[in-house]
């Protein structure tokens, strides 16, 4: 994605009619009374809206470049590199070139803060759960335990009420909380309000004792180890012809799924069978066989003419999706999860699963390169949370998954595509689907050669973002393409994805033929997209409704990730990921031409009020500005740079 706001040309001596200028090749185009340059922009927030703002607020060059370095870059040159990325003078020339070479490439200069100081003077979760047993750890807890020490060390409060509180009565996390003057008593004790909701259940958690068990090898896979060698010794049977299935069962069984007598339990080592014939035994009924649904009874996964919420990486957390939810996404996905990292019972990756309940058609994305482990994460995941489908994904396009054979890669490795594909629908009980790129090269499309594969080997669904993987962001979505992909997928359904901003977007995605679209960066730019999609029209959100969203965010924020200082500091830095994106919308209100098209970045332009023209600000120290209208103020030791961003400065 490119960065930076793209900038309107105005006339030289700065007393031109803004109007006559023909808009840039991929600007939004403004009404010219909103119109403005980047100096008079940053001059207007930082006055805060006055009519005369102050002239000395930022420096700024001749051609408009910031001269305030940001903080990155203050630290890259105290180290003894100039602004290129080069070492000084005194270095080397091998060691010019070994700089240089580090300082190449998108967020190479990005910091790498753990959070760490989040440890230092924190209260012992025995003392915050309020458990009546001692600490665990005795002496050796490295956590404090005297509350009246913690209460004059922590930060003041950020402000008088607590949304934990406010809703459910009682907040979890007692004197840590950074609202917790609104729920502590004269001793410190944390209140509780009789009468209101208990916190709704929050799904798809990892089990402790769970966790153990993975980390010490003691799982047992015993339906992917059979589905793995049965896919060893060679291919699954393939559908069976029509002239041997009854009738009633041909539309039941999916396609590229086997008939139910075909998939019975198979035999027991102990179990001693007939002689071989042309009769294939499967073995004795057992319960799990009267348990255990086959292939031909899966639960359907109708979602067609549905709106699906992308995967959303990063952006697409549980918080986000409620959002989105409350605005007409009808299904959900979890964010991009390693397979691997589940397998090894990691806290982070298993949180990417979490379900709330307002998300009734929810699923989950898997990503992975091998069929062992593929097949061994999915029949863990059906045993252990519940989710409607199971994705898994073959259009990652970074680096770190692609030379690892995992995403686009498996796009052309159709062996080991096939056995994952196979076993995972295999081991689970619910629908799998596939979402994947038109192929790996710009101009070397290989998904229709694909669809009538996946069909055969048990996909229920496959959603089809309209780029290759060499291609990125560079150039739009290619829905004719998508076009003849339907026919090729026929009768297996088809979603659409790719550039979708409006409406009038999604109506001409639907009439080719697709059994629905997917939609991901439009939403990020504004999620009220479901609505307008729903309604058919364009909606003149204004900048106080936008607040109150991102406020209800912050609230959901605080819900999940918590209400202490990690929680809220965590709330904050995906609330600026959020923003980083939300920058680039445009109000209808100020447009000449409706509607704003994906790949048309704003101008910069003074919005109808002051916080329109803040949320329209492409610079990381206004989004950490409008974090703090909703969270308060940023601790000391916060440090954000945007990770879609090469510069979130420019």
């Amino acid at each position: 994605m490119a960065e930076g706001a793209a900038e309107v040309s105005a006339a030289s001596d700065g007393g031109g009619d803004l109007g006559t200028v023909e808009p840039e090749r991929g600007v939004a185009p403004i009404k010219p009374q909103y119109l403005t340059t980047k100096e008079q922009f940053h001059e207007f927030l930082e006055a805060k809206g006055q009519e005369k703002p102050s002239q000395d607020s930022e420096a700024v060059d001749p051609a408009g470049n910031d001269l305030a370095e940001p903080e990155a870059k203050r630290i890259r040159l105290e180290d003894g590199q100039t602004e290129d990325g080069q070492a000084e003078e005194a270095a080397e020339p091998g060691e010019q070139l070994q700089a240089q070479k580090r300082a190449r490439g998108q967020n190479k200069c990005r910091p790498h803060v753990k959070p760490t100081h989040y440890d230092k003077n924190k209260l012992c979760p025995s003392l915050v759960q309020e458990s009546a047993a001692k600490c665990f750890y005795g002496d050796r807890c490295r956590f404090l335990h005297d509350v009246g020490h913690y209460l004059e060390t922590k930060p003041a409060d950020l402000g008088p009420s607590c949304v934990l509180f406010e809703t459910f009565g009682r907040c979890p996390y007692g004197v840590t909380c950074r609202f917790a003057g609104a729920h502590l008593g004269p001793e410190g004790q944390n209140l509780v309000r009789e009468g209101l909701v208990q916190a709704p259940p929050v799904r798809n958690g990892l089990d402790k004792a769970l966790q153990q068990q993975l980390r010490k090898r003691k799982i047992h896979f015993k339906r992917a180890e059979q589905a793995l060698c049965q896919l060893s010794r060679g291919p699954l049977p393939g559908p069976t012809p029509e002239a041997t299935v009854p009738e009633g069962r041909e539309a039941e069984g999916a396609p590229g799924q086997d008939n139910c007598d075909s998939q019975l339990a198979p035999q027991e080592p102990d179990t001693v069978g007939p002689p071989s014939g042309p009769l294939r035994m499967c073995g004795p009924l057992t319960d799990e066989d009267v348990v255990r649904l086959r292939p031909c009874e899966k639960r359907r996964l109708d979602i067609s003419g549905k709106l699906y919420l992308a995967p959303l990486t990063t952006c697409g957390n549980l918080p986000f999706r409620r959002i989105c939810k409350r605005f007409g996404a009808d299904v959900t996905c979890g964010e991009m999860a390693m397979c691997t990292n589940l397998l090894q019972g990691q806290t982070s990756e298993w949180a990417l699963l979490k379900r709330h309940p307002c998300e009734d058609i929810f699923g989950v994305q898997l990503e992975g390169a091998f069929p062992d482990t593929m097949t061994k994460c999915a029949e863990l995941l059906n045993r252990t949370i519940e989710v409607d489908f199971v994705d898994i994904n073959v259009g990652c396009p970074i680096d770190l998954v692609f030379k690892k054979g995992g995403g686009c890669a498996l796009m052309n490795r159709l062996a080991k595509f096939q056995q994952i594909v196979r076993g995972m629908n295999q081991v689970l009980d619910v629908p799998l689907t596939v979402k994947l790129r038109t192929g790996v090269q710009e101009r070397v499309n290989l998904a229709h050669r694909l669809l009538p594969d996946l069909r055969d080997w048990g996909a229920a669904l496959v959603t089809l973002h309209g780029r290759s993987r060499e291609q990125r962001y560079t150039k739009l979505a290619d829905w004719q393409y998508i076009e003849q992909c339907v026919a090729a997928a026929s009768p297996m359904p088809l979603f659409g994805n790719g550039d979708i901003l409006s409406y009038e977007d999604a109506n001409r995605a639907l009439q080719t033929g697709v059994a629905g679209v997917m939609i991901a960066r439009g939403a990020l730019l504004k999620p009220w997209l479901f609505t307008e999609i729903k309604e058919q029209r364009h909606w003149d959100i204004s900048s106080s409704e936008r607040l109150d969203i991102l406020r209800d965010f912050t609230h959901y924020g605080l819900e999940h990730w918590g209400s202490d200082t990690q929680g809220v500091e965590k709330t904050r830095r995906f609330l600026l990921e959020w923003l980083s994106f939300l920058c680039r919308y445009v109000p209808v209100g100020l447009l000449e031409r409706l509607p704003q098209r994906i790949n048309e970045r704003p101008p910069y332009y003074l919005g109808r009020d002051y916080l329109e023209t803040l949320m329209a600000s492409q610079k990381a120290a206004d989004w950490i500005r409008i974090s703090e209208m909703l969270l308060g103020p940023v601790p000391p030791n916060f440090v954000f740079l945007p990770k879609h961003k090469a510069n979130a400065y420019k």
